[in-house]
């Protein structure tokens, strides 16, 4: 989790203790749409994998990006 929370901190510009499962744009002012791509973005480099356009569609919170990395095979809870 620590990884992702870092890409979501740097990209958004917050803090990592202020993410949950329930951050979206909703909440977070600085998750436009550009940033929103850099998040795609930055979770595919960082975590080696593509999104899916669905995916990118479909993502509107941060247990949503979880739920999509998982289905990569992404194992949050490994130390990086």
């Amino acid at each position: 989790m620590k990884k992702l929370k870092q890409i979501l901190s740097k990209v958004l510009e917050i803090d990592e203790e202020a993410i949950n499962d329930d951050t979206s744009p909703d909440n977070v002012e600085a998750w436009d749409s550009f940033n929103g791509l850099m998040l795609i973005s930055e979770l595919e480099s960082g975590f080696n994998i593509n999104f899916t356009m669905d995916e990118v569609t479909s993502t509107k919170c941060v247990k949503d990006i979880i739920e999509v990395l998982k289905k990569h095979g992404v194992n949050l809870y490994e130390s990086s």
